[in-house]
């Protein structure tokens, strides 16, 4: 009897972790340093504010990754359906030089920053990243409105754009 007070107690502690998505960045994500084109160091809270009462797009992607690639077309008919939107494009290639080169030869237009502290640092950390392509929407007030979507043409990220 104890055997099954204490399997249904982990199964409902279980079951409560998952807990609701993060309508708000953590400090530490706000803070952590991403690298603009030009190769200045930018917070992430720069990156937002720079686009303060906007709705913003962000696509976490990296040139090697054949789902982000793959998932590129999706992303250029949100941005034709949806151009008062504001894109940005956070990448996790291995080198500056490669991220340069993807951003050309995939022709991705938005704004590009370089994901330096990569996929454990602070923002990749918050944002529990696990998989790429991974899309984000925040809104004109700067509430994360879609935490994870790993497709461009997801319901919620469609439902939160109209």
């Amino acid at each position: 009897m104890n055997k099954i007070k204490y399997l249904l107690l982990v199964c409902l502690a279980f079951l409560s972790c998952k807990g609701q998505e993060p309508t708000s960045f953590s400090e530490a994500a706000l803070n952590d340093s991403f690298l603009n084109l030009q190769g200045e160091e930018v917070t992430f809270k720069d990156i937002l504010e720079a686009h303060k009462g906007q709705t913003i797009v962000i696509d976490i992607w990296a040139s090697w990754c054949k789902d982000c690639i793959g998932g590129m077309p999706k992303v250029k008919v949100l941005q034709q359906t949806h151009q008062e939107v504001v894109y940005i494009f956070l990448s996790l290639d291995k080198s500056q030089e490669a991220w340069k080169r993807g951003i050309e030869k995939y022709d991705v237009n938005g704004n590009h920053y370089f994901m330096q502290s990569g996929w454990k640092g602070d923002f990749g950390s918050f944002v529990n990243l696990d998989w790429i392509p991974r899309y984000m929407v925040i809104d004109k007030e700067g509430n994360i409105k879609v935490f994870k979507a790993v497709e461009a043409d997801d319901k919620k990220i469609k439902d939160e754009l109209k």
